[in-house]
């Protein structure tokens, strides 16, 4: 059997930048040991297999080593494969996924998702954590319904210099540790570790952004705001938050095209 597999990197407009997804598109859904073999093969952040139903498209993403509920970047890519080699028309793709339906809306270069908004919470700071990012103190601990804890520093340049202890993070139990500040070319700034997942590090996180946005709207005041995510490839969104709704827009560029042989 062969399968289609396309690569994107999304929230760039730059080959080689962004966050790389892998999309494979299916005729019908593969056994989950499979699709996660194909993940782990493809040692990518994220592997991305959409199906057809009806109008609709059922979507489902892999890191190297689990099953996840979100994902940003291989949702982008996802919509980009069906709009620029799939030969899909409509401005707006539905996607059902494990969080519900999710849609991407196409206008000009860029591609907007619409996702659940993930307001964090005050929460205890777990032992081992900011001793694992390299850090004494921070500004404010929050966790995300995602599993996601956010870490909150001063300054960009510390965001810039952190190099976490991925092993120690890995025991922290979440699924990734977001941390972020104000930016000085930007509203905010994040970088985002995932090692529990398999990710030591993802470039560009629009599951994060479902919190981060909520967070940074609060303290900023305003619902319509530009991020960066300083990570070494470096990635670009633009954000709104519409009540407990989160539009996060960015472009993508196809990297390689080819066929799986299984």
């Amino acid at each position: 059997m062969t399968l289609p597999i396309y690569q994107v990197d999304a929230f760039t407009n730059t080959l080689f930048k962004g966050n790389p997804a892998a999309v494979v598109p299916l005729q019908e859904w593969l056994p989950k040991e499979t699709m996660l073999k194909i993940a782990a093969e493809n040692n990518l952040a994220e592997t991305a297999f959409f199906v057809q139903k009806g109008d609709d498209y059922e979507l489902k993403w892999f890191t190297p080593t689990v099953e996840i509920d979100l994902c940003g970047h291989a949702t982008v890519a996802s919509a980009f494969v069906l709009y620029e080699f799939l030969g899909y028309t409509q401005d707006e793709i539905r996607f059902h996924s494990n969080s519900g339906l999710l849609t991407v809306r196409r206008q000009d270069s860029r591609l907007t998702l619409n996702f659940p908004a993930n307001p964090p919470q005050a929460t205890e700071i777990p032992e081992g954590l900011l001793e694992s990012l390299g850090l004494s103190r921070a500004l404010e601990v929050l966790r995300g319904r995602t599993n996601d804890y956010l870490v909150i520093l001063e300054e960009q340049e510390q965001i810039a210099g952190l190099n976490p202890d991925h092993r120690q993070l890995r025991t922290i139990g979440a699924r990734g540790v977001i941390v972020s500040s104000v930016g000085t070319d930007a509203d905010f700034v994040s970088r985002f570790f995932a090692p529990a997942s398999g990710v030591d590090e993802d470039p560009v996180t629009g599951s994060a952004h479902t919190v981060l946005v909520p967070y940074w709207a609060e303290k900023l005041g305003k619902t319509e705001l530009f991020a960066r995510q300083i990570s070494a490839r470096g990635g670009e969104l633009w954000l709104q938050l519409l009540g407990d709704r989160v539009e996060i827009s960015g472009e993508a560029v196809a990297y390689l095209k080819g066929e799986i042989m299984i």
